[in-house]
């Protein structure tokens, strides 16, 4: 597996919680299973004590289920927290969106064009993994330009806990497609400064999200 592989010493911590995210998110392992961390210690060619700091942050973010002497296992998508939790990350999404807007750089609005653009290869490869980091890098650029730091806390504790959704619902096709469409949308308003608009992509682009999501 090419996930696997050993990790330089150097920022040991956030590369092996990134190689176990991929992993996760590309469905290495199914809902409700087992993390096999003697494996995967020995694939990174870490010790138990990283990978279990790592497991940590991955199951503050929801995707892991950690049990008391029993390990790490991967965990499975709540419908009910989904359905509780995208209505409230759209609308923190919109209002960030318009705010964003009023005060987005040219500096920034250039690093959004760049990340659509590595997105758009993605897509075309049908390279998931790159393309989700691509599509959240757009979205960070987006909170960062809203500059409202209460924002962002509520943001990234919500997001964490909605990750596993979000990539769930491109692995459907139209909805990967539709997805493309309206990110191009977004840059669009991004480029024009237009908050209200930008406001209301970002919040049906969440809320279509959850509909593939309930479909399924």
């Amino acid at each position: 597996m090419t996930l696997t592989k050993p990790i330089p010493r150097q920022s040991l911590h956030a590369e092996l919680v990134d190689r176990l995210r991929d992993l996760l998110l590309a469905d290495a392992f199914q809902p409700g299973t087992k993390i096999p961390e003697a494996d995967l210690c020995k694939d990174f060619a870490v010790s138990r004590t990283p990978m279990r700091e790592a497991l940590k942050v991955l199951a503050s973010e929801g995707l892991v289920h950690l049990e008391p002497n029993r390990g790490a296992w991967v965990a499975e998508i709540d419908m009910d927290d989904l359905e509780a939790g995208f209505p409230v990350l759209a609308a923190l999404e919109a209002l960030a969106g318009e705010l964003a807007c009023s005060r987005i750089s040219d500096a920034q609005i250039a690093r959004v064009r760049t990340h659509h653009a590595a997105m758009l290869r993605h897509y075309e490869s049908r390279n998931r993994a790159e393309y989700f980091k691509e599509n959240q890098a757009i979205h960070a650029i987006i909170m960062d330009a809203a500059a409202n730091p209460v924002l962002s806390q509520h943001h990234r504790s919500l997001a964490a806990r909605m990750r596993t959704g979000r990539f769930k619902a491109n692995l459907d096709p139209k909805r990967w497609a539709q997805a493309i469409s309206e990110h191009a949308e977004i840059l669009a308003a991004i480029e024009i400064r237009d908050g209200p608009k930008l406001a209301a992509i970002l919040r049906s682009h969440i809320e279509n999200k959850l509909l593939s999501l309930k479909s399924d």
